[in-house]
């Protein structure tokens, strides 16, 4: 789509000052429903969160530019808007059912923002309140247009949390937790009623004592170890066998148009040989975090995140060392298995007791040290929150990465990621 229209050209060459952050959004059953998208600006040794209109305004158009499905996929992305951007014409350009738009409870709420955002509803468009910590009367003349409730649940007790939980419910409105860092505010929040929740928590591992790995889960990693020793395609192919969900996900892989085939591939043979081993040992390090009972019409964030972890880093490894293909296949493969102690519950070390591993590679998954241990900490920044990103910019300059760099391959990143929804289902 191309904007014909002033803003656009005026806030595009920001776009090199900033990262992009994109942070999933779940509901009680801890299925990905939506993203927020935020432009962050590195300077003074911290990352900041940028939420002037200028930027914000930079956002909205560079997500047009871009296409928003290739960066949030087939889920609604939240905007952050102050009422300068909102009076103007550039959020029309969205498509109402793709985005949800957050205003701030401290921005100024004079009746002509009340108009404006009453005629955006009329419209179909969705507006959520952000940082919400209490219900002010000075709130109120907006509240019959907000559909969801954003609460800042680090900065409450919980009894205040509920307090305020029940008012917003009473008002019929859809409650979004924030800042939810671990499994025991999810819990909490849940207790409460709580509709959505945005935080990092399902990507911190809970230990169980004794949980096993699902059938599935142990033949992929017999898998993935039989091609780091390097067994012949017979033994990998009888191992796969075993197992008639990895046959079928396998063969449908191999047989998508993308893969360049010119005749259907019917057996599992001629599909490893199509593969190869490099793609093979990628595609079975998707398949770990793919549980057999996944509902097709959402995505495990767990999945997309860690996807979108190994791509960067091999992105960014192909970028700084572009001599050496081995090493951005290592840094994609350290991404992608960054997250399985959230996954299986148990400790990384644990984990690394059953398949072999550099030792590159176990450094950087144990103890963030190394090259691979820089860029998985890099990633993990990019993630976080503004306030535990302080560690962005040493790490940009200590790899050598200029800012204006990492955000085509973000957002590389990102396409890719969701781009493998139809194959994982």
């Amino acid at each position: 789509m191309i904007l014909d229209t002033a803003q656009s050209v005026s806030f595009a060459p920001q776009v090199k000052e900033f990262f992009l952050a994109r942070q999933p959004i779940l509901d009680r059953n801890q299925n990905l429903i939506a993203y927020e998208l935020l432009f962050r600006r590195t300077g003074a040794g911290l990352a900041t969160t940028v939420d002037d209109s200028r930027a914000a305004a930079t956002l909205v158009a560079h997500m047009l530019e871009l296409g928003l499905e290739n960066v949030i996929g087939g889920v609604p992305g939240f905007f952050n808007v102050d009422s300068t951007i909102l009076m103007g014409d550039l959020v029309n350009f969205l498509p109402c059912k793709k985005v949800v738009f957050e205003l701030h409870q401290t921005d100024k709420i004079s009746p002509e923002l009340v108009q404006r955002v009453s005629g955006m509803v009329d419209a179909g468009y969705r507006f959520a309140l952000d940082d919400v910590i209490t219900l002010s009367e000075y709130i109120k003349p907006l509240l019959p247009l907000i559909k969801i409730v954003k609460i800042d649940t680090s900065v409450m007790t919980r009894t205040d949390l509920a307090i305020l939980a029940r008012q917003f419910k009473q008002a019929h409105k859809l409650l979004l937790a924030e800042k939810v860092e671990t499994i025991e505010q999810f819990q909490n929040c849940l207790d409460l009623g709580f509709d959505y929740y945005q935080g990092y928590y399902f990507a911190k591992p809970a230990i169980l004592s004794g949980k096993k790995l699902t059938t599935s889960q142990l033949a992929v990693m017999q898998l993935i170890a039989l091609i780091a020793r390097d067994a012949d395609n017979a033994e990998i192919e009888r191992s796969i066998k075993k197992e008639v969900s990895l046959c079928l996900s396998l063969l449908r892989l191999v047989n998508t148009t993308g893969m360049g085939v010119t005749k259907s591939i019917d057996s599992l043979s001629e599909a490893l040989v199509v593969l190869g081993r490099n793609q093979l040992q990628r595609w079975l390090q998707i398949q770990l975090y793919i549980a057999p009972h996944i509902n097709a019409h959402f995505a495990s964030p767990l999945l997309l995140l860690a996807t979108t972890r190994g791509k960067l880093l091999e992105l960014i490894a192909r970028k700084l060392k572009p001599a050496n293909k081995s090493i951005a296949d290592t840094a994609f493969t350290v991404g992608i298995l960054s997250l399985l102690d959230a996954l299986f519950g148990q400790t990384m070390e644990k984990i690394l007791g059953q398949i072999v591993l550099g030792k590159d590679v176990s450094e950087a998954l144990l103890y963030r040290r190394g090259f691979y241990g820089d860029l998985l900490k890099l990633s993990e920044c990019i993630e976080k929150s503004s306030e535990a990103s302080r560690a962005l910019a040493p790490l940009l300059l200590k790899l050598e990465l200029p800012v204006e760099d990492l955000y085509p391959l973000q957002l590389e990143a990102f396409e890719w990621s969701n781009s493998l929804l139809p194959f994982v289902h």
